[in-house]
């Protein structure tokens, strides 16, 4: 089995970027901009996941 040197090496890290990358598109229209705390919190949450896997992969490291 290979080592990974890096978490952006993981798939479920890269899934999770495209899904973030996915959410800051979908929330660029206009409707979604009334409702400022819903966009933010839809928004950090997607961040959050890509945050915990990076965190994780490191704290698994010898």
């Amino acid at each position: 089995m290979a080592r990974l040197n890096s978490f952006e090496e993981l798939e479920c890290w890269q899934d999770a970027r495209e899904l973030t990358r996915k959410v800051y598109d979908l929330f660029k229209n206009d409707s979604f901009r009334k409702d400022y705390d819903l966009l933010s919190q839809i928004r950090r949450s997607a961040v959050s996941v890509m945050a915990n896997i990076a965190e994780g992969f490191y704290r698994h490291i010898p």
